[in-house]
């Protein structure tokens, strides 16, 4: 996915840019960048690999050739970013949380009007270059972010900035989140409001989707109204978000507890403990051991100093065996227990089938899984949650390939809890994965637990809907 951070102030911006883009790296794995504007020495910008190391590592000793009081930076899972442009806008530099699906056919489209491309990210079109070349075909910034929206499928958040403030523009549909902090003399837009309290600045709102907001240092002005539709994913609460952090008033972690909670009054599991798998399966594992009433343990715990965050090595073997090193079984609250672990969801189920068979060479007696959301049937065409090329790398589709002998065949009864397409489905993959009983959430009591009405929730990696419809208010 990807996260952002901008900010800007009366005095020098680096180092609120430095930790606030640096409280995003959960959202990413693979680049990171940061670039500031100063009247007299202009814009400063400097890009990284993060695969192999910490943001901070990479930044923290160029940050005395960054100057300025206005600065954005970003945690990119797609491209090297920021991209610096040169247009009859003025000059500028823009940032995106991105997936465009028809990047290609906007590209040749493009290429044929002469009009090149000069950014590379193994050897693809990069996809913020796409986002500014559109930009510079209108007539002024909202134009061009008008045009953007209206020319990509998929779903672009971003910030732009330039010589006279910050431009931040969320999806049409809201996919992604983005929020606006304030503090004495600055203000400042995230994808995280946990990027916010250590910083000083206060939540002040959610920018809507399809809104177009310009950040001074000593407020705000809306330059587009916000849209009427939304759909905001479901899985910023369920995988994505950091505990703190609050999209559209809910926080991610009270909305984990009570997902788990709701989830364990239903179930009828008889069981020792409840333990989450690191990190995004706790919140829930802790309201699933209130809900039903069984004690939390933290039987398998996160080596954070140095695992803290994603490590993707190119060779299979090696990725398996870092997957593993992360987490570490606890014998002694394991030996002989029932257990049932939470996590957040089952994509390949690979590392799920690791983390199980953990738990048994542990001395776990059952291993019973509870999954905070439903079964992913359908790959997310609006983020890119994971990076699987194909619908085809999901376990469930596998499953029903074996079934059907296609994998494209009656997705919706398979999709839909209690149905026996279902029922078989969940068996299947509980007898894959080793375990003694799995359950997964529904779509009703995950919407529930986030709070807001269903049509205001992307769910279509569960059920297949989704849309692209936009609605600006009068």
């Amino acid at each position: 996915m990807g996260g952002f951070f901008g900010t800007i102030s009366v005095k020098n911006c680096v180092s609120d840019l430095f930790y606030g883009t640096d409280y995003n790296s959960h959202l990413g794995t693979r680049r990171a960048g940061l670039v500031t504007f100063d009247k007299e020495r202009g814009f400063s910008r400097s890009i990284h690999s993060i695969e192999r190391n910490y943001f901070r590592a990479k930044f923290e000793d160029e940050l005395q050739n960054f100057c300025g009081n206005q600065g954005i930076g970003v945690i990119s899972d797609t491209d090297p970013q920021p991209i610096i442009v040169n247009s009859h806008l003025g000059r500028y530099a823009v940032v995106t949380v991105a997936k465009i699906n028809n990047i290609r056919e906007i590209s040749d489209e493009l290429l044929q009007q002469r009009i090149h491309f000069s950014e590379q990210s193994a050897n693809k079109i990069n996809q913020t270059e796409l986002v500014a070349l559109l930009i510079n075909m209108g007539e002024s910034f909202v134009d061009g972010i008008n045009n953007v929206y209206s020319r990509i499928l998929g779903s672009c958040s971003m910030l732009i900035l330039t010589e006279d403030g910050i431009i931040a523009a969320r999806d049409y549909m809201g996919r992604t989140p983005i929020v606006i902090g304030k503090k004495d003399g600055a203000y400042a837009v995230s994808t995280e409001s946990s990027t916010f309290p250590n910083l000083d600045f206060e939540l002040v709102r959610d920018i809507g989707p399809g809104e177009i907001v310009r950040i001074h240092p000593d407020g705000y002005e809306v330059l587009q109204a916000p849209a009427l539709d939304e759909q905001i994913c479901s899985f910023m609460w369920v995988y994505y978000g950091f505990p703190s952090s609050i999209y559209n008033g809910i926080n991610v972690e009270a909305m984990r507890e009570t997902n788990g909670k709701a989830m364990g009054q239903a179930d009828d599991v008889e069981a020792d403990c409840v333990c989450g798998i690191p990190d995004s399966g706790v919140g829930t594992a802790l309201g699933f051991a209130e809900g039903r009433g069984i004690p939390y343990r933290r039987a398998v715990l996160k080596y954070t100093p140095t695992w803290p965050r994603s490590f993707t090595p190119r060779n299979q073997s090696r990725r398996d065996l870092v997957a593993k090193m992360k987490l570490i079984p606890n014998k002694a609250l394991l030996n002989g227990q029932r257990i049932v672990i939470c996590d957040d969801s089952i994509v390949r189920g690979t590392q799920l089938r690791d983390n199980i068979r953990m738990f048994y060479e542990g001395g776990a007696r059952e291993v019973h899984a509870r999954i905070s959301c439903p079964p992913l049937v359908y790959g997310c065409q609006f983020i890119g949650f994971t990076s699987s090329e194909s619908d085809m790398e999901l376990l469930t589709r596998q499953i029903i390939s074996e079934f059907e002998g296609d994998g494209n065949t009656k997705l919706e009864q398979y999709s839909t809890a209690g149905t026996p397409e279902y029922n078989r489905m969940v068996a299947e993959m509980s007898r894959r994965l080793g375990l003694t009983s799995l359950k997964f959430n529904t779509i009703d009591t995950l919407i529930w637990s986030i709070g807001l009405p269903k049509c205001r929730v992307c769910t279509h990696c569960f059920d297949g809907t989704g849309c692209c419809k936009r609605k600006i208010k009068e």
